[in-house]
Formats: structure tokens, sequence, C-alpha cells
């Protein structure tokens, strides 16, 4: 057997070996694992007639969730607001983030 062929042969096993030690990962944007649960948040009645509140959500920083907290916000006539949610997504969770739905 000539010396590259060896060569070649010992690369191919040793690329192989380095590959079935590969974790497979999520797809880019997708969590491995599940959010917490929501918190709970008091709030009081609307500051101005016609504002909305919008809920808190975990999102996603840092390679951890960070909770980000409510808000009132001028409400859209016609709108609702459909909040921030998390869905199971190929092997982890994807945020789906919240908008005005007619």
């Amino acid at each position: 057997m000539k010396l590259s062929a060896i060569r070649t042969a010992i690369a191919g096993a040793l690329f192989a070996a380095a590959l079935s030690g590969c974790i497979v990962a999520p797809a880019p944007g997708v969590v491995a694992y599940a959010p917490p649960a929501p918190q709970v948040e008091v709030y009081g009645a609307a500051p101005y007639p016609g504002y909305v509140w919008i809920g808190g959500y975990w999102g996603w920083a840092g390679g951890r969730y960070v909770w980000t907290g409510g808000h009132w916000a001028a409400g859209r006539p016609g709108y609702h607001w459909a909040p921030h949610h998390w869905v199971a997504y190929r092997g982890g969770w994807r945020m789906v983030p919240g908008r005005w739905v007619r």
C-alpha cells in the first residue's frame, strides 16, 4: 500500500472519529430548553383611556432567559395585542414576538 493511501485512510478515520463526538444543536434562533413559567405581574388601572397592558415575557439574551416586564401602551382601534409566546420548534423552543392583530 502506498504511503499517501495510508495517510488518507488515517486522516479519514480521524475525521470520522472527530465527527462522532459532535453534539447536535437546535437550529439558529432556537433555544434548547423551555422557558420558565411567566412571572406574575400586578398592575392597576390604565394611566389613560384607551391604553392596553402589554404583559411581560421571557426573552433570550446572553445564553439565558431574561424577564422583560410588562408596560402600558396606547391601544390601536380595531386591533388587539397578541402576546409574546414560545413554541416548540425543531428540537427546541422559538419565541414568537408579540404583535397587534386586527
